[in-house]
């Protein structure tokens, strides 16, 4: 059948166009708006009733005119073209090409929205995967599979971490490289240029598909990049059997392109403006990661989340936290103290830790030198707060012990540098040399059997 335009927009807001009259259109059809000029933009159904159909138009409205606007619905959603050429190649939101090559053809399309996994046929992760960050390898370890977010706030370096994390990370024992998916949204040209440029210094770049909506490009592009995006990466592991590091930024952006859309169209707005349905539009897009039994290929997903003046019950943040499996979260006073990576060791952690570490994974003393350095370093940080108010040299002993833990522990295991790639062997010898500061009887998490394998040497390495 062939497909209607109609000339029936009765009022535009914001980025949005309001049908009367237009029968027969689904949910999530893909879009053409044609203006008086000829000039073609995409959009997307995302209301219909028997009176109004809503259009959310990604280029934007601007210039549009209500009396010469023409709207065709191609009664199919958007849907990407697949193939392995999509590896090397830059894409705009909605998948077309921003690297001044050829769009990619291909006899396989696919719906970005998804499709749905049965929950039993999901793999649980519990492979571990070696980023070369200590506080992260040590202390909040990633899976296979897992989906660990990245907290941070303005003027912060997450774009350094994630861009290190994709430098670094491998499979312990395993050759096989990461393929990459990247996906920003309201970056900078600088930030993504800094992107390009680490994959390539790395040798990684024709392992990687980019997808890039700029800060000055329209905002509603924001809302269906990461939906694209997933689809080349559910392509890539499970129709190519490849394991997939999906990095997104800002996932901040992406939610107040939401708020925009949903204000405009009438939604009941929640807490701080944006949709009730914040948490579920999320989800939509965090529970894509995974793995999928009797597949070799695996997502595995880091956003990056920028906390509006560094409030970490901000609705962003705080819905993804319930979504996701942990959390690493960028501390302000260390990266103003010079410390790089600035992780902020308390309030970060990875919930499948426990699952991917251990004799079996990465080391038999893992999980309790882990428990150790958490609980030395909440207890050094107490310490320190007594410091500030009674002064160190009334502190005991012990405490002064601390105080001296948390320092090196700062300088040497948080700030190892943004070339530093340490082995899990390597950041764990370090955890025990860092602890040999302390007194044998103050390491309570760990076993008598750890102590006497691991203490001593740690000890005498330290002297020397």
């Amino acid at each position: 059948m062939k497909e209607k335009e109609y000339r029936m927009v009765s009022a535009m807001r914001d980025a949005l166009l309001f049908l009367r009259g237009v029968p027969n259109v689904a949910l999530g059809d893909r879009v053409l708006v044609r203006d008086y000029s000829g000039r073609k933009r995409n959009g997307q159904v995302i209301q219909t009733t028997q009176e109004v159909v809503l259009v959310q138009v990604f280029e934007g409205t601007s210039d549009l005119d209500i009396e010469n606007t023409w709207v065709r619905f191609l009664e199919k959603p958007f849907e990407l073209p697949l193939s392995p050429d999509l590896l090397g190649r830059v894409f705009n939101g909605i998948g077309q090409p921003r690297d001044d090559r050829p769009p990619l053809i291909s006899g396989l399309k696919r719906n970005v929205n998804g499709s749905s996994v049965n929950p039993v046929a999901r793999a649980y992760p519990s492979e571990f995967i070696q980023t070369g960050i200590s506080t992260i390898d040590g202390l909040n370890s990633l899976v296979r599979g897992q989906k660990l977010p990245i907290f941070s706030g303005s003027g912060l370096p997450h774009n350094r971490l994630a861009a290190q994390i994709v430098r670094q990370a491998k499979l312990p024992g395993q050759e096989s490289q990461f393929a990459v998916v990247f996906a920003a949204m309201g970056v900078s040209y600088a930030d993504a240029r800094f992107f390009e440029e680490q994959f390539e210094s790395s040798g990684v770049l024709n392992n990687v598909v980019m997808f890039i909506n700029h800060a000055d490009d329209p905002p509603m592009e924001r809302l269906i990049l990461p939906r694209t995006a997933l689809t080349a990466a559910e392509y890539l592991a499970y129709d190519r059997d490849l394991h997939v590091l999906v990095v997104i930024t800002d996932m901040t952006h992406y939610a107040e392109a939401l708020r925009e859309i949903a204000t405009a169209k009438g939604d009941v707005p929640a807490r701080k403006g944006y949709p009730g349905y914040l948490y579920s539009d999320l989800a939509e897009i965090y529970e894509r990661a995974g793995r999928i039994k009797n597949r070799h290929g695996s997502i595995t997903m880091i956003p990056v989340v920028s906390m509006p003046s560094d409030d970490i019950t901000h609705p962003i943040p705080d819905l993804t936290g319930y979504i996701t499996e942990g959390q690493i979260v960028l501390s302000r006073e260390l990266h103003n103290q010079g410390i790089y990576p600035p992780v902020n060791v308390p309030p970060s952690l990875s919930r499948l830790m426990k699952d991917g570490i251990g004799k079996d994974h990465t080391r038999e003393d893992h999980g309790r030198i882990a428990n150790q350095i958490y609980a030395a370093y909440t207890r050094a940080l107490d310490a320190r707060n007594l410091a500030s108010i009674i002064g160190a040299e009334e502190l005991s002993e012990r405490d002064r012990s601390y105080l001296a833990f948390a320092e090196e522990f700062e300088k040497r295991f948080v700030g190892q540098g943004e070339t530093t790639d340490h082995s899990i062997t390597d950041t764990l010898n370090l955890s025990w040399e860092l602890l040999s500061i302390l007194p044998k009887e103050a390491l309570t998490r760990v076993s008598e059997a750890d102590i006497a394998k691991y203490y001593s040497r740690a000890e005498e390495t330290a002297n020397n």
